[in-house]
């Protein structure tokens, strides 16, 4: 038993409590029982947390409906496993959709807990997963969403994300022995030179860097996003070479690092930063060795990321001699059934049957010939989910918000969408402009990478409590990221379309048409 399992119980929080209880991995071999007895009749812990640890989240505003959340390691999927997805959601109707997230994964909506059983079984033919998805696990696992087609791709990432996957879940199994974190954490293996998983945002990151003329990763720790701090990762001081063994073996060497000495009496104080602001970096990266049962070499002088973000949106040449990704525009990621059906035959017909989703939200067909391009662009889909749309739509993000989290504290998604086509349609902007959308303070919608960002709260207006938010600005990705500060507070939603209006004209180069 590690040091902070064995704390007194006095000094652990009440979600702590409840995973010393059970561990939430063990509701896997539960769902039968409740599937026939009904959530209405399931103990508290188990159906409003410790389901989580297999992916299906009671939703309190939707009682009855789960959201089922995926993983979809570097944000790739089959034809045929969307197809899938795009069945369960169906058989919902109205109340069935799927979100793409900003991790390059895919949550469902509308699902009703007497058919996880079945859903699971169906997952399984397919091979997919949603366990550890949810709560004090590592989440879905980011890579380059155009790794291995990307022309100027220094590392293909995709069996790193995967064997890292494989390591965490037990080949989705579910592993007892990272089920049990202080907090949940995030993990992201870039090959490109863009930073397209926002390296500096995750708990561990490897992005590429040559050393002594040979090309590896230098690694990065500690990023994260919270109620009470946000911070950029950090450089561990370490270089590893992009194999399966040093990867996985450093990634599996700081989970248990985290796991046995993070702290677990306040939970806005359990993420990694805390406890390498603990330990000091030197005595963190030395427990880490320990772990990893060699020692690290140190990091290179640089790394490679030296591009500007790519969105991926549009028709773009693959490293393949007469290939071509195409990136549709999804606006703030939602998705219906028929809308997954489509984009699982554009996949068969035109490409290689295969679908990749972006964190920002959006969709990539690869592997498309040139004498099918003609065909493809005059698909009706398209007309939908555009390549080339709007500047403020094409770089738009969003949270769930409060049509389906309990957390959220303002509409998101149709207001974020309904307010960027309005200043669409009202301003000439020279360049896409970033503005990222969240519920409230656990930032879902990462606000402090954005251009412009919008975080949900309360606010005084009129003597009524209306939806508001808090405006961010100066975040930045690709080279040189860091995160935005809060500028101002309490924005009443109402007011938004000429406070962003402003913005644009004043600090983006935005005209009135």
């Amino acid at each position: 038993m590690s040091t902070t399992q064995s704390q007194k119980p006095a000094s652990l929080n009440k979600f702590e409590k409840i995973k010393a209880e059970k561990d939430g991995l063990d509701v896997k071999d539960e769902l039968e029982k409740f599937a026939q007895i009904g959530w209405e009749a399931m103990e508290k812990s188990d159906l409003e947390h410790r389901l989580k640890w297999v992916g299906v989240f009671y939703r309190p505003v939707t009682p009855g409906k789960f959201m089922l959340r995926m993983r979809t390691p570097s944000g790739i999927l089959s034809s045929n496993q969307l197809r899938v997805l795009a069945e369960i959601v169906q058989r919902y109707g109205a109340d069935g959709s799927a979100d793409i997230t900003t991790r390059q994964n895919i949550q469902l909506r509308g699902v009703r807990l007497e058919d996880i059983p079945d859903i699971f079984r169906r997952l399984d033919e397919v091979e997919m997963t949603s366990m550890q998805s949810g709560m004090d696990n590592v989440r879905n696992i980011t890579g380059s969403p155009v790794a291995g087609i990307d022309g100027s791709e220094l590392i293909d990432t995709r069996e790193l994300v995967q064997k890292v996957q494989d390591m965490i879940t037990n080949n989705g199994e579910g592993n007892y022995a990272f089920t049990n974190l202080p907090r949940k954490f995030n993990i992201a293996i870039e090959g490109g030179r863009d930073n397209s998983v926002h390296a500096e945002i995750n708990d561990i990151a490897f992005v590429p860097a040559y050393k002594n003329g040979e090309l590896g990763f230098n690694v990065l720790v500690g990023g994260f996003f919270s109620a009470k701090r946000c911070e950029g990762a950090i450089p561990l001081n370490a270089w590893v070479p992009p194999n399966n063994d040093d990867v996985v073996d450093l990634c599996r060497a700081i989970l248990s690092v985290f796991r046995d000495n993070g702290a677990r009496a306040n939970r806005q104080k359990s993420r990694l930063m805390w406890l390498i602001d603990e330990l000091g970096m030197d005595k963190f990266r030395s427990m880490v060795e320990r772990e990893f049962g060699r020692s690290l070499e140190s990091a290179a002088e640089k790394d490679e990321i030296d591009w500007e973000k790519r969105d991926c949106i549009g028709v773009n040449k693959q490293k393949q001699a007469s290939l071509n990704y195409v990136g549709l525009h999804v606006p703030v990621g939602r998705l219906y059934a028929q809308d997954m059906f489509d984009f699982a035959r554009l996949a068969e017909v035109y490409g290689s049957c295969e679908v990749r989703l972006t964190v920002e939200q959006n969709v990539i067909i690869p592997n498309i010939l040139d004498d099918n391009l003609p065909d493809f662009l005059t698909e009706p889909l398209l007309e939908k989910f555009s390549i080339n749309p709007q500047p403020l739509e094409r770089a738009l993000v969003s949270c769930t918000g409060s049509q389906f989290c309990n957390f959220a504290l303002v509409e998101t998604k149709n207001r974020a969408s309904m307010l960027a086509k309005q200043l669409d349609a009202e301003l000439e902007i020279p360049s896409p402009v970033r503005i990222h959308w969240t519920g409230c303070p656990n930032s879902c919608g990462q606000p402090q990478v954005a251009d412009i960002g919008l975080m949900g709260t309360k606010v005084r207006k009129d003597g009524k409590t209306v939806e508001g938010v808090d405006l961010y600005m100066g975040g930045k990705v690709g080279k040189d990221a860091q995160l935005g500060t809060c500028v101002q507070k309490g924005i009443p939603c109402d007011e938004l379309n000429n406070v962003l209006r402003r913005i644009l004209i004043e600090s983006f180069a935005a005209k009135p048409k």
